[in-house]
């Protein structure tokens, strides 16, 4: 038994897929999941709706919600945060194309580039303050961080509280389960698979087949190019697979933000297709939550969160594919402090990074090197508020092609995003 905390609850995407997903286990039968959002009214809708599926099912769980956080927080073995503020379509695509229109070829502008560092800067300062709370209230409880930008947020938490207990989970690496049993004509289950980099940049470090012990690589480099050809947002990945030998785990959308000639080959249609389908598909959650309850997260989107917590209450020993932590020589030749996603081991001690160094591709790691410098000074500027840092930030930043449009830019950004971006001075 356990007692998990939502941070974001009125979500119906994450909300909805997290209580269904806790419900599904047997391991935490019992369990009490509490619910905290700051919207009175979603945070309402969605405590009333897992009531009723939970009482439809005669399921052993408990429900409690509430917005004082604090209260929340309360005995909480685990706190799983998953938050965006403001409007999030509205403040994004200003991320997006603001950058555009000062004449910055970034492709996505969520995590990455310009828009990347502006949405880590809107979204550091509350999720410190909820880790505040955790610090404050329940020191032990594992912080499992879901928001993006990802590894921003999670250096941020671990430079303003080293002690706390903290993890980031993205779901993209699920979309091994899916792409490479059929390139590859074998199950999963057969596939020894280690991948690493960074969260949204990173690619597939080694592959073999487990029946034989063969490399599995030299038939993925053969077989993937035209597995990938037909679909969209997949040339930038295509590139990647040519000139580093390595498979991206991730579409264009993402892998783009971080590479500073992404913008010439990245498949702009696919980019847009994809964004404009994810807000539909997010925003149509909304519609249904007893639904996604009913369903919980599709194996596509699985963020691994109940698997990794019942690891920890039955020391169960496996190993996720991949799991954001502080580097610590996991990935040598980046700062120790650079949070990195590789492989993890789970047990009744918590969540311990497997090292990838020796499998790391020197090419690969480069393009990793370039992007340790904006992490730092974007992760530096959002503690401090300091506007001269996040100049920095953006003009460390590879994707940003303009010296000259960076402080129109920015204070074009400030003067959109004003009640969350006010601290910068």
């Amino acid at each position: 038994m356990a007692r998990i905390v939502l941070v974001g609850a009125g979500s119906a995407m994450f909300g909805g897929g997290a209580i269904g997903d806790i419900c599904k286990s047997k391991t935490l039968r019992g369990s009490t999941i509490v619910l905290h959002d700051i919207n009175a009214t979603a945070l309402s809708q969605m405590e009333e709706t897992s009531r009723k599926y939970i009482a439809d099912n005669h399921l052993d769980v408990s429900i409690e919600a509430t917005v004082d956080r604090k209260k929340a927080l309360k005995g909480a073995d685990f706190c799983i945060i998953s938050i965006e503020i403001g409007d999030r379509y509205e403040l994004w695509e200003t991320d997006w194309h603001v950058p555009l229109q000062f004449g910055i070829k970034q492709v996505y502008g969520e995590n990455g580039g310009p828009g990347g560092i502006f949405h880590a800067l809107r979204i550091i300062p509350p999720i410190i303050d909820i880790c505040q709370d955790v610090n404050d209230i329940c020191p032990n409880c594992l912080v499992i961080n879901l928001s993006n930008p990802m590894t921003p947020i999670c250096m941020a938490i671990h430079q303003k509280f080293p002690a706390l207990k903290v993890i980031g989970l993205c779901h993209e690496i699920s979309s091994l389960l899916e792409h490479l049993p059929k390139i590859l004509g074998t199950p999963f289950e057969n596939l020894e698979v280690k991948a690493g980099g960074l969260n949204h940049f990173s690619v597939v470090l080694e592959l073999l087949y487990k029946d034989t012990g063969r490399d599995a690589y030299p038939q993925l480099l053969e077989k993937a190019p035209s597995y990938f050809a037909p679909t969209k947002e997949r040339a930038l990945f295509l590139q990647i697979l040519k000139y580093f030998k390595r498979l991206p785990i991730t579409t264009d959308s993402h892998f783009s933000e971080y590479i500073h000639w992404a913008q010439e080959v990245a498949d702009h249609d696919g980019v847009l297709d994809f964004y404009s389908n994810y807000k539909k598909e997010c925003l149509g959650h909304q519609i249904d939550p007893y639904k996604r309850i009913q369903e919980g997260t599709a194996p596509e989107e699985y963020w691994r969160v109940v698997p990794i917590i019942e690891g920890i209450l039955t020391n169960s020993g496996h190993e996720e594919l991949a799991v954001n932590l502080p580097n610590n020589n996991l990935i040598s030749g980046l700062p120790g402090d650079v949070v990195v996603e590789v492989p993890a081991i789970i047990d009744e001690k918590g969540v311990h990074g497997v090292p990838v160094s020796d499998i790391m591709p020197a090419g690969f790691r480069g393009l990793l090197a370039n992007r340790s410098g904006v992490l730092d000074l974007t992760v530096r500027a959002a503690l401090t508020g300091d506007r001269d840092t996040v100049i920095q930030a953006l003009l460390v930043d590879t994707t940003n092609n303009s010296l000259l449009a960076t402080e129109k830019m920015l204070d074009t950004v400030i003067a959109l995003e004003r009640p969350y971006l006010d601290y910068i001075s």
